[in-house]
C-alpha cells in the first residue's frame, strides 16, 4: 500500500494489522473505520476480518440509523444516498470475497498493478475496489503518476487520465459510462461493471462490449424494472432483490440498464427516462453537467424539469435552443434551472433527493 505518502509491505501491513488488534482490546466487538484515513480504515477492516469482528465503514457525516448488527455480519456500509438518507445494510465476508476471482477475470487485476482509489471508502464501489487490490496482492495507492489501474466514476475519469501516464486498465462503476469519460480513455481499457450496494456485482463488460451478468448471478425484468438473484447480496434482501432500475434482458445474458425507475418521468402517458435526457443535455455544447426530475403538472401529469451546469461556454438559452433540435416533444424540458454545481453524493452520483428539494 502506497497512500498519504505512507507505504506498507505485505509484511508491514500484516504487522499493521495484528497491532491495530492489540490496541483495540480483545472485548471489542465491532470495529469502526468510518472517519479514519484510507490507509488506517484499510487496516482496521482487514483487523476486522482477521478477529471476526464487525467493521462499520460509513459516511460520518450521514450515518444511517441502525437498530442492531447481524450475528454473522463483516462489513456494516449504506446506501449511496442519492435518493435520500442513505439506508443500513450488513453484508457477510462471503458475500465480497467470493466475487474476487470472477472480478479478477472481468478486470485482469494483477498482484504488479498499483491500483488507483479515487474516492472515499464509505463509497461502497471504493472500498470493494480496495479489498480486492489487497486480495490479488496488488497496491492501493493515490499516486496518479504510478497508477496502473483506477477505479472511478466517469466524471472523476475524465481528470484522472490526464495525470496518470502508465494506467493501462480504467475500471469504472457507480453510474453509467458517458460519451465524454469514453473519449478521454481512449488510450486504455475500460472495464465497467453494474452493481449496488445490495448486491454487489451484477454484470460487467470490456467497452465497447455489451453488459452481461456475471456468473453465479440471474436476473429477471418485471414491470420494465430489474429484479436479481444473487450470491452475493446484504444480509436480509430477499431472494429476488428489486433493483429499482428499468432494465432490459436480451439474448446471451446481455443486461441494458436505461435508468432508475423511480425517475420514469410520465408525460402525457408517455415514458421519459431521466437518465436518457440526462445524457443526451450533457452532449450539447456549453454543458458541463445535467441533472432531471419530474414535476407535477396539471394537464400533464408530469412534466421534464432539468438542473444544468454550463462551462461557461454557452448561455442556459443557447442549451434550450440546441435542446429543443435533438430531444422529443415530450423529453424537451418545460422548466430549466441553472445551478453553479450539481448536489451530488460522495461516489458521484446526483443527490437527486437534495435535487429535488432545489427543484420543488
Amino acid at each position: 500500500m502506497d497512500f498519504d505518502g505512507r507505504i506498507y509491505t505485505y509484511r508491514q501491513l500484516d504487522d499493521a494489522i495484528e497491532r491495530w488488534i492489540d490496541r483495540q482490546g480483545p472485548h471489542a466487538v465491532v470495529y469502526d473505520a468510518s472517519a479514519l484515513a484510507v490507509p488506517d480504515a484499510l487496516i482496521c477492516v482487514c483487523a476486522a476480518a482477521r478477529r471476526g469482528v464487525p467493521a462499520v465503514v460509513e459516511n460520518p457525516d450521514a450515518r444511517p440509523d441502525r437498530p442492531s448488527i447481524p450475528p454473522s455480519a463483516f462489513l456494516l456500509v449504506a446506501t449511496s444516498g442519492s435518493t435520500g438518507r442513505p439506508q443500513p445494510l450488513a453484508r457477510t465476508a462471503a458475500s465480497w470475497f467470493d466475487s474476487f476471482p470472477a472480478f479478477t477475470t472481468i478486470t485482469g487485476v494483477e498482484p504488479a498493478d498499483r491500483v488507483l482509489i479515487t474516492g472515499p471508502l464509505h463509497a461502497t464501489m471504493h472500498l470493494f475496489g480496495a479489498l480486492h487490490a489487497l486480495w490479488r496482492g496488488a497496491c492501493v495507492t493515490d499516486d496518479l503518476s504510478q497508477a496502473t489501474v483506477v477505479h472511478a466514476v466517469p466524471a472523476v475519469l475524465r481528470e484522472v487520465v490526464r495525470g496518470a501516464p502508465k494506467l493501462r486498465t480504467a475500471i469504472v462503476a457507480g453510474i453509467a459510462l458517458d460519451d465524454g469519460a469514453r473519449t478521454a480513455a481512449a488510450s486504455i481499457e475500460i472495464i465497467e461493471y453494474y452493481g449496488s450496494a445490495e448486491v454487489s456485482l451484477v454484470a460487467a463488460r470490456r467497452v465497447p462490449e455489451p453488459l452481461r451478468l456475471v456468473d453465479g448471478v440471474d436476473a429477471d425484468v418485471r414491470g420494465g424494472l430489474l429484479y436479481v438473484r444473487s450470491p452475493y447480496r446484504v444480509i436480509g434482501a430477499p431472494e429476488w432483490f428489486g433493483v429499482g432500475d428499468l432494465a432490459e434482458l436480451g439474448d446471451n445474458r446481455e443486461l441494458t440498464v436505461r435508468g432508475r425507475g423511480e425517475y420514469a418521468i410520465n408525460v402525457g402517458g408517455t415514458t421519459v427516462v431521466a437518465e436518457d435526457v440526462e445524457r443526451i443535455l450533457e452532449t450539447l455544447e456549453g454543458v458541463a453537467a445535467a441533472a432531471v426530475i419530474g414535476t407535477p403538472h396539471a394537464v400533464f401529469g408530469e412534466i421534464v424539469t432539468a438542473a444544468v451546469q454550463l462551462d461557461g461556454a454557452a448561455r442556459l438559452d443557447d442549451v434550450r435552443s440546441r435542446a429543443r433540435r435533438v430531444l422529443t416533444r415530450e423529453a424537451i424540458p418545460r422548466r430549466w434551472m441553472l445551478l453553479r454545481s450539481l448536489p451530488r453524493t460522495a461516489n458521484g452520483k446526483v443527490a437527486r433527493g437534495r435535487l429535488k428539494d432545489l427543484l420543488t
